[in-house]
């Protein structure tokens, strides 16, 4: 049985169950604004952080991509900003476009697309389309907290089973398993997949990582759950932290196939634009002891830089150490049984539904 390794450290939740302290101005403002300790040592009675969601009002819900270096060239984000609250998550620096601080404002400031399904059954219906895989949770979680309440995630995998157009799903969170009545019949038919995103098996490093995240446990139960419903999973290690978790890689790997998971991958820690001094003030705040090590570490798989955005190598770097964690995860993969062939989707059965009707439109005349 895999059991998680605890580091000895000061780790706590960040304040407010929130991921980041800070919340600096985003980098296409005119003006910067920080907040800052004035050293009065005065209690200003300063509001708990509350969630605020705002409808987002966006005319198309595809977003196609053509980067060679990952396997899907469309995709869909129900939300804007995740409610998780991942220290580390490369999509913060886009919270920067709508005038807001990848930091804070990027967890308590979202955006859900409630037309999405709409929107999708208008875009699935033209001509033009061709399908191909869609992907959901490569930017933001669409299982994030605020899908209990908002169910925008539902409403488009509902559009796809309609439609069946195979979809493959990457999350941290159980609530997955709320969706397993739709999932599972689109499975039997080779139209969806999942993936579950386990970093730690340390649930305070998990916590303080990932503050509103489901817990490790959960995440493999969701992982075992999926599986005896015959829904293909696997676990991406995302992101791997050199002298951090980088230790628990095996441990995830062996954890991930006696939950019944058939792949296991790991993707390198990113830190473009805004994340960089994100993620340093969470080291310096949680693991000051490791901070510099860990910094150091992913320079040198950077080529001396913060981040190497090149394809192909951005997800895994380079060097020694971005090999040796390549090589671990290949024999873990071989010695758990997580290496077979990947599972392929069934573009072949997709079809547009008949048109609901419409108030007002005539009725057929029975004969």
């Amino acid at each position: 049985m895999a059991k998680a390794v605890t580091l000895p450290s000061t780790l706590h939740p960040s304040s407010g169950g929130r991921g980041t302290s800070s919340n600096a101005t985003g980098r296409y403002e005119s003006l910067a604004r920080e907040a800052f300790d004035d050293g009065w040592e005065i209690d200003e009675g300063r509001p708990a952080l509350k969630t605020q969601v705002t409808r987002d009002t966006t005319r198309t819900i595809i977003a196609r991509n053509q980067s060679p270096d990952i396997s899907f060239d469309r995709s869909i984000n129900p939300y804007r900003g995740c409610e998780h609250g991942c220290s580390y998550c490369f999509a913060r620096p886009t919270h920067a476009y709508l005038g807001l601080s990848p930091g804070r404002d990027f967890e308590t400031k979202l955006f859900a697309k409630p037309d999405a399904a709409k929107l999708l059954d208008a875009e699935l219906r033209a001509p033009s389309y061709r399908p191909k895989v869609l992907a959901m949770g490569t930017n933001t979680d669409p299982y994030q907290p605020i899908e209990r309440t908002w169910k925008v995630t539902r409403s488009v995998i509902e559009v796809l089973q309609a439609f069946n157009h195979p979809v493959s799903i990457v999350t941290k969170s159980n609530l997955i398993l709320r969706d397993i009545d739709i999932l599972a019949p689109m499975a039997e038919l080779r139209l969806t997949k999942a993936f579950l995103s386990v970093t730690t098996l340390d649930r305070a490093l998990a916590r303080a990582m990932e503050p509103r995240a489901a817990t490790p446990a959960r995440r493999l139960d969701a992982v075992r759950s999926l599986a005896a419903a015959g829904v293909p999973v696997g676990v991406m290690m995302g992101p791997v932290i050199p002298g951090l978790n980088d230790h628990e890689l095996e441990a995830i790997a062996e954890a991930a196939a006696e939950a019944g998971a058939k792949s296991f991958g790991t993707v390198l820690l990113r830190l473009p634009l805004e994340i960089k001094d994100l993620f340093r003030e969470w080291l310096e705040a949680q693991v000051p002891d490791r901070a510099k090590r860990v910094i150091k570490l992913l320079r040198e798989m950077r080529g001396g830089k913060d981040y190497d955005a090149r394809w192909f190598e951005r997800g895994t770097g380079r060097g020694p150490m971005a090999e040796l964690i390549a090589q671990r995860a290949a024999l873990a993969r071989k010695r758990f049984g997580l290496d077979g062939p990947p599972t392929v989707l069934d573009i072949r059965r997709f079809r547009a539904p008949p048109r609901p009707p419409k108030p007002g439109d005539q009725m057929e005349l029975a004969l």
